[in-house]
């Protein structure tokens, strides 16, 4: 790994020169008297510099030590991956803090990884997120995951603007979501529809979403629909829900929803579609059936949506690769983390959400470095390669312009501090931390010369 760029995941920051320093002044409070300000001497100049140069290199070290390590579970030497596994964690206890930065994030991979060598070695334990508590309060991890930063905002903000404009005119109108989780996208858009001149359109939201965790827990996917019913009737939308209770999208067919003729309908996917990849042997049977991720889109095209809104991770964590995967996932979530640490200070608190939003994440790190083949979910990639998905599907890009640019970049000005930028890449709109892209947004809708060709293909 580049030392340079290593130097820059971990946030080091020059120091100020102090040498020939000018007229500097501060005020004393209790003499309101201007005061020359007195400079550090140059020892400790020094000093401090060395700190930093230290905590540089520790920083360096220890991702050094991580991806090390990484590579040795790939190769199978699990005895140097334990080795250098415990040195990881030796400086994540004395040299880099836990608190903020590069010690924050790699906390996460160093404790994915002792999960991960665990089964090769039982001595050894990481602190795994525990499958069931993850289940049970997987609603509550997404919320405080929303509050702990733009992403979900920004991804809802998005959308909804593209389902406003495809339902301009049209009299009765529904939103299929591929995962509601608490539904916290919804009320934006059922407020401006009550709003519209002429009178709201009749809505009907169907939310796909998980069966309750345990017998008798809360059934969270009925407790939204009471809360969109409810806030629907506030705003005097005329309103209906429907509950779709699937852990998974691949067994699902179009049919399900109860589509009804002459009503607009809107599909909307977020962080979603890449939990559909899957790896396929070309010497397998499976290599001979549509693709869980080709059937759900295809079902989608069959629909004829009048706007299919995705938002996805700008990232690459798809390789087949554990070292190359965990390298590529250490740099995104280290972006990630650091704009949720500048998130939280612009509010100047130190709210749960953070912590929520931390654990929120841990989950997908757990799972890109520790799964392998159909216990893998988390398979982010690169919009590039989502384009062509989508279009040999059957579904057409819809470009977002500059009037899409400018509402999310104000939006982002409203909610955050500097860092957060809008980047345009043909037609898609990316959240990025400074020029690291996090998260991409597209619109889509059917595309009927592709449809139209596959049909003739068929019959």
């Amino acid at each position: 790994m580049d030392p340079a760029t290593t130097a820059s995941l971990s946030g080091a920051l020059p120091l100020p020169s102090v040498q020939g320093a000018a007229a500097s002044y501060c005020v004393d409070p209790s003499s309101a008297s201007v005061l020359p300000a007195v400079p550090p001497s140059v020892a400790e100049a020094e000093a401090a510099r060395r700190g930093h140069e230290e905590e540089e290199n520790a920083a360096i070290r220890l991702v050094h030590l991580l991806v090390t390590c990484a590579n040795d579970i790939q190769a199978g030497y699990y005895a140097a991956a334990t080795g250098n596994l415990a040195e990881a964690r030796l400086a994540l206890g004395t040299t880099v803090s836990t608190a903020t930065g590069i010690g924050r994030v790699t906390s996460h991979f160093a404790a994915a990884l002792g999960q991960r060598l665990s089964r090769a070695s039982p001595s050894d334990s990481g602190a795994a997120p525990d499958a069931a508590s993850w289940a049970e309060h997987a609603g509550e991890l997404y919320r405080q995951f929303y509050e702990a930063g733009p992403y979900l905002k920004f991804a809802h903000f998005t959308a909804n603007q593209a389902i406003l404009d495809a339902f301009e005119g049209c009299d009765r109108v529904h939103v299929l979501d591929l995962a509601i989780m608490q539904g916290v996208q919804w009320p934006a858009l059922i407020q401006s529809l009550s709003l519209r001149p002429g009178g709201p359109p009749a809505l009907r939201i169907t939310g796909i979403g998980p069966p309750p965790a345990a017998e008798g827990s809360r059934d969270e996917l009925n407790e939204v629909g009471v809360r969109l019913t409810e806030f629907a009737r506030a705003v005097n939308v005329p309103f209906s829900f429907c509950g779709v209770t699937r852990d998974t999208l691949h067994p699902i067919q179009a049919w399900m929803f109860e589509l009804v003729p002459g009503e607009a309908l809107a599909v909307n996917s977020i962080c979603q579609l890449h939990r559909l990849l899957v790896d396929v042997d070309p010497n397998s049977v499976a290599a001979f059936f549509p693709s869980p991720i080709h059937a759900v889109l295809c079902w989608i095209a069959s629909m004829q949506p009048r706007v299919f809104t995705v938002f996805e991770q700008e990232a690459d964590h798809n390789k087949p690769a554990l070292v190359e995967r965990f390298t590529n996932a250490l740099f995104y979530y280290g972006a990630v983390f650091d704009s949720m640490e500048a998130m939280s200070a612009h509010r100047r608190t130190n709210t749960t959400g953070g912590l929520g939003g931390e654990a929120y994440l841990q989950r997908e790190i757990f799972d890109i470095v520790c799964g392998e083949g159909s216990g893998r979910a988390e398979r982010h990639e690169p919009f590039n390669l989502w384009h062509g998905r989508l279009w040999r599907a059957g579904l057409a890009q819809t470009p977002l312009g500059p009037s899409a640019i400018r509402r999310a970049a104000g939006l982002l000005r409203s909610l955050c501090g500097a860092g957060y930028r809008v980047q345009e890449h043909g037609g898609f709109l990316t959240l990025a931390w400074h020029d690291r892209p996090l998260f991409t947004a597209s619109v889509w809708r059917t595309n009927d010369v592709i449809t139209r060709f596959f049909d003739l293909l068929i019959n």
